[in-house]
C-alpha cells in the first residue's frame, strides 16, 4: 500500500501529509485489498468569494480499476475527514461488488459454497451486503441507436437533451464518445480508443 500526498500550488505541512496519510491510509486498511495505491492532491483556491476553498482530490488505483473521490470544505482537515469516509464507502461498494461477482461465477448461489467462503476470514458478506442501497441497482434500461455524428452536433444534442451526457459515434472517426457536462464548467469528451 503506497499513499502519495502532494499539493497543488500550495507547500503540504508535516502535519497535514501524515493526517491525510493516517485518514486514507485507515481506510485502505479496514477493506484490505491489494494492490492498493492512493495519489491525493491537496489545494486551495486564494480567492476570498470561494465559500469552499480547501481542496482534497484522491484517486486509489487496484486491480485495473480506480477509485476517484473529491472533496471541498471550509478547512483541509474536515475535508480529510470526509473525503476518507467516501473513499471507506467506495472501496466497500467496489469490494462487494467484486466478492458478489466471484460468489455467482463460482458458488453458482450455493449457499454451502457462501458459507465456506465466508469460515476463510476474507468475507464477511452480510455486513458488506448491507451497504448496498437502492442507488446501486439497475432501475432503467433504455435502448437508443447511435447516430453518426461530429463534436458539434452532440454538443447541440447535450443542450436540447438538458442531459449531463450524451453518449454517440464519431462521423469521422466511427469512435464510441461520451460528452459529458464538467462541474467546473465546460464539458468533458471520453472517446474510444481504436
Amino acid at each position: 500500500m503506497a499513499i502519495t500526498v502532494t499539493g497543488r500550488k500550495m507547500n503540504v505541512s508535516d502535519a497535514l501529509r501524515e493526517y491525510a496519510e493516517e485518514k486514507i491510509g485507515n481506510a485502505m486498511k479496514v477493506m484490505d485489498i491489494d494492490p492498493l495505491d492512493a495519489e491525493v492532491v491537496l489545494s486551495v483556491k486564494k480567492n476570498p468569494s470561494i465559500a469552499l476553498p480547501c481542496e482534497y482530490e484522491v484517486t486509489i488505483r487496484t486491480k485495473g480499476n480506480v477509485v476517484r473521490v473529491e472533496e471541498e470544505e471550509q478547512d483541509m482537515f474536515a475535508a480529510i475527514d470526509v473525503a476518507a469516509a467516501k473513499v471507506l464507502r467506495q472501496l466497500r461498494k467496489y469490494k462487494t461488488r467484486v466478492i458478489d461477482r466471484k460468489v455467482r461465477a463460482g458458488a453458482h448461489g450455493d449457499p454451502a459454497s457462501i458459507k465456506n467462503m465466508e469460515g476463510t476470514g476474507d468475507l464477511d458478506l452480510d455486513a458488506l451486503m448491507a451497504d448496498l442501497s437502492a442507488d446501486d441497482e439497475v432501475v432503467r434500461v433504455k435502448e437508443i441507436d447511435f447516430e453518426p455524428m461530429t463534436e458539434d452536433e452532440a454538443l447541440i444534442q447535450i443542450d436540447l437533451l438538458g442531459h449531463d451526457f450524451f453518449a454517440y459515434i464519431d462521423r469521422d472517426t466511427s469512435a464510441f464518445c461520451v460528452l459529458y457536462r464538467r462541474a467546473e464548467g465546460g464539458y468533458g469528451l471520453l472517446k474510444q480508443v481504436l
